[in-house]
């Protein structure tokens, strides 16, 4: 079973930087749809940003210009890289690829004001 497992959450103080991984267990990053979403508790889950298989990307509206998205295929592996945190950035965040079909147990972010 592929299996997707996210790192690099945690507690940052209102401007800091973050870079969030998701390692894939199996060799499917190249050339596939992979994304970032964020659940804070009591809200949806939101799409943060994704990467095609042909590499463009999407942002959500919050974070264009302070995240990138991007990815390492011999590591089987994508980022977010996150700069300038505002407090609402805080949740925990999951990578999602179609060609896995499952969540992993996600990453928590915590920004302080």
């Amino acid at each position: 079973q592929v299996q997707l497992v996210e790192s690099g959450g945690g507690l940052v103080q209102t401007g800091g930087s973050l870079r969030l991984s998701c390692t894939v267990s199996e060799d499917i990053v190249s050339g596939t749809f992979m994304a970032w979403y964020r659940q804070a508790p009591g809200e949806q889950r939101e799409l943060v940003a994704s990467i095609s298989g042909s590499s463009a990307t999407y942002y959500a509206d919050s974070v264009k210009g302070r995240f990138t998205i991007s990815r390492d295929n011999a590591k089987n592996t994508v980022f977010l890289q996150m700069n300038s945190l505002k407090p609402e950035d805080t949740a925990n965040y999951y990578c999602y690829s179609p060609a896995v079909g499952s969540w992993g147990p996600g990453t928590q972010v915590t920004v302080s004001s």
